[in-house]
C-alpha cells in the first residue's frame, strides 16, 4: 500500500519492489528513523525515511508485527551506495535492534559537522541546515506517537521527510570544509567506527572508552 502526498511516499512494512529498483540505482540515500524513545530494545522502530540525490523521498511504516523488510535491508547492506544519516550511531542501532539491518557504506552529517564546524558548538539538524542551506527546517512535530496505529498526519509525514530532504547536499557541502582542513580521512575512519559503537548501544555498554 502507498500513501502519496506532496511527493512523499508512505508504505508499510517494507519498500516495494518499484522503489527497490529506484534506490538501488542511486549513489547516495539520506536515511533516518523514528522511534517510541531512544533506548534500543525498549522503543521500538516505528518510521524508517528515504531520500535520494534526485528528491525522490519515501517513508516505512514499521509497526508491532514486523521484524524485517528485505528490501529495505537489500538496500541498506548495499555497499556501493552511501548511506547519510544525522547522528548515524542511533539510527544503525535502530535499523539492526529492530529489523537485523547492517547498514554499510555510513556518512553522519552530526561527526562530520562536529570535526569541520568548529567554531560552533550548534551540531543539531536544525542549526547545520540553517546555516549551510539557509532552510529554517519545523521541528513541531519531533516529539510525536510515532507508533500509533492510525496514519501519519500531514504535519508529522512532513517533517519526517524533512529530516532527510537535505542531508545529501548538506554532506556535499561538509565534504568542502572537511577536505580543506585536511580532516576528511580522519571523518572517514569516525564513520567506519559507527557500526561499533551502535553495537555496543544495543548491548547497554555505555562510555566503555572512558578510563
Amino acid at each position: 500500500m502507498i500513501i502519496e502526498n506532496k511527493n512523499i511516499d508512505l508504505l508499510y512494512s517494507d519498500l516495494t519492489a518499484d522503489l527497490y529498483n529506484l534506490y538501488k540505482k542511486s549513489s547516495y540515500l539520506a536515511i533516518d528513523t523514528e522511534a517510541m524513545g531512544l533506548i534500543h530494545g525498549r522503543d521500538r522502530l516505528c518510521l524508517v525515511q528515504i531520500c535520494n540525490e534526485f528528491g525522490k523521498t519515501s517513508c516505512i511504516k514499521i509497526d508491532l508485527n514486523t521484524s524485517s523488510s528485505p528490501n529495505l535491508k537489500a538496500l541498506l547492506e548495499d555497499d556501493k551506495i552511501t548511506k547519510i544519516f544525522h547522528y548515524a550511531r542511533f539510527d544503525v542501532a535502530a535499523l539492526k535492534c529492530n529489523l537485523e539491518i547492517n547498514t554499510k557504506n555510513i556518512f553522519c552529517t552530526k561527526i562530520a559537522s562536529k570535526l569541520a564546524r568548529t567554531y560552533t558548538n550548534k551540531h543539531g539538524l536544525k542549526d547545520l541546515i540553517n546555516e549551510l542551506l539557509g532552510i529554517e527546517l519545523d521541528k513541531s512535530s519531533q516529539s510525536s506517537d510515532w507508533g500509533s496505529n492510525e496514519d501519519l498526519t500531514k504535519d508529522q509525514l512532513d517533517y519526517a521527510a524533512n529530516d532527510v530532504r537535505y542531508l545529501i547536499e548538506a554532506m556535499h557541502k561538509l565534504k568542502v570544509i572537511l577536505k580543506r582542513e585536511n580532516r576528511y580521512e580522519l571523518a572517514q575512519k569516525c564513520f567506519e567506527t559507527v557500526s561499533v559503537y551502535a553495537d555496543l548501544d544495543i548491548l547497554k555498554f555505555s562510555n566503555i572508552f572512558e578510563h
